[in-house]
């Protein structure tokens, strides 16, 4: 690259990368749910919470590399605590009683008709 020369940026997403389950509870990565954050966070704190995450997200990465298990054991715990604090671990952040899916397979759950839909529209260019 000359020195004037840019990377051009990558294009700012208008929808999310994985698909959200209708209700915003779930996204799904691999047939399978991931809770979300919780919508109630002011977004204030929810950008100090994902920052947190990343932090501690390196951290994990870099006692990996190093080899300290010790600084792995206690970088994991760091990012269970933020997951919580953010919602997507721990109790969940409705309370109209419908039980917990995160981390199950979406097929085994109410959401496998819509998302079997969901993958058919795909299939035929629709999504």
């Amino acid at each position: 690259m000359t020195g004037s020369a840019q990377r051009p940026q990558p294009a700012i997403r208008d929808q999310p990368q994985h698909p959200v389950t209708p209700d915003g509870r779930y996204f799904v990565v691999r047939g399978k749910l991931w809770r979300m954050p919780n919508p109630n966070l002011s977004p204030a704190k929810k950008s100090t919470l994902v920052s947190e995450l990343m932090k501690a997200r390196s951290a994990v990465r870099s006692a990996k590399l190093a080899g300290d298990q010790g600084e792995e054991a206690a970088a994991h715990r760091a990012v269970d605590i933020v997951k919580r604090e953010l919602g997507e671990r721990g109790p969940v952040w409705w309370s109209d009683g419908t039980p917990d899916f995160n981390r199950q397979a979406v097929k085994n759950t109410p959401y496998a008709k819509w998302y079997s839909g969901l993958r058919a529209s795909r299939r035929r260019g629709e999504g």
